[in-house]
């Protein structure tokens, strides 16, 4: 199945997880994830089933001020 991972396509297997969308997208903690729009918990990555054309957006956090 194809996905969106910050706007880049990606083929996944016909039943993928959060976790594996964000093994093979690469992701190196701390971040937050998007599925859709909708904040996923980090103890829900391993059990939220992916839909061809899911949307994931992976966001790291940003220091400054």
């Amino acid at each position: 199945m194809n996905i969106h991972i910050n706007q880049q396509p990606f083929s996944m297997p016909d039943v993928a997880t959060i976790t594996d969308a964000l093994a093979a997208f690469g992701a190196k903690p701390p971040f937050a994830v998007a599925l859709n729009g909708q904040f996923v918990a980090r103890g829900e990555h391993a059990s939220k089933v992916l839909a061809a054309g899911d949307k994931l957006d992976v966001v790291s956090p940003v220091a400054g001020g």
